[in-house]
């Protein structure tokens, strides 16, 4: 595979990480994939470090803005990672590189891809509704859901996806948030979405090492090229025709789907 190559395949993503929130697995995974031929297994275990490390330059980037919904972030890991661990559990009984478990992985993927696509349009339409900035005094009641248990179920759900896929952190994560938390503005709101990935992609990710699933050489050319991307993108955040990057990508994402569905 060509270095130069996924040095820029790191930095497109990470860009489109930070500006939009968008996980990098929706869009990282197909393109190791589809242009540098990578087993869907490796390339989703691969992906899920990717997105760890690069959502970790994210989030303090975003932490230093102060932009970060501490209670968000914890109440969505409360579902999140227990349902990680236990669909890694599974993976582990089953094997990643068996025949139906790769099977099962790009059909996850391809409808993830589509659910994702779907979110982002959603976004894309809802967030012009959405303040740009809140009051101190009101984050508190911005960042309080209708009951506890709803942002850790749907964190469950997202987990387990994350965890066959890589995908569903991103756009999917995004639109979740939208809909439990409407009073929270959308640079909070991506900044959430960016934070409680972290622990998620971690723990998935380092269960898929330990299934032997990560290229470790490939993973360090993306990060080289990811870092720098998500540090730009988190900085132009603000200054970015959302909806426009949104509703073009969406369609890209929804065309990988079909692809992959039937591959």
């Amino acid at each position: 595979m060509p270095e130069f190559a996924i040095l820029i395949a790191g930095f497109a993503v990470g860009l489109i990480v930070g500006l939009t929130g968008v996980g990098g697995g929706s869009l990282m995974t197909p393109i190791l994939i589809f242009f540098f031929g990578v087993k869907p297994y490796m390339a989703v275990g691969t992906d899920l470090l990717f997105a760890a490390f690069t959502k970790l330059g994210g989030t303090v980037s975003l932490a230093r803005q102060r932009l970060v919904p501490w209670r968000v972030v914890g109440q969505l890991s409360a579902g999140s990672l227990p349902a990680a661990m236990i669909t890694l559990a599974v993976l582990h009984q089953l094997g990643p590189a068996s025949a139906a478990v790769q099977s099962l992985m790009t059909s996850t993927l391809g409808v993830a891809l589509l659910l994702t696509a779907a979110a982002m349009l959603y976004k894309a339409a809802r967030g012009k509704q959405l303040p740009r900035t809140l009051a101190d005094n009101q984050l508190e009641a911005a960042s309080r859901a209708r009951h506890w248990s709803l942002p850790v179920a749907f964190g469950a759900v997202i987990g387990a996806l994350v965890t066959i896929t890589s995908v569903g952190a991103g756009a999917i994560g995004v639109s979740v948030l939208l809909l439990l938390f409407p009073l929270l503005p959308l640079p909070r709101i991506v900044a959430a979405d960016i934070a409680y990935a972290v622990p998620l992609t971690l723990v998935a990710g380092l269960g898929h090492a330990s299934l032997g699933s990560v290229d470790w050489p490939l993973l360090g050319q993306l990060l080289a090229g990811s870092l720098p991307g998500i540090w730009l993108g988190t900085r132009l955040m603000r200054h970015t025709p959302e909806r426009l990057v949104r509703s073009a990508l969406s369609v890209l994402l929804a065309y990988a789907g079909f692809k992959l569905i039937a591959f």
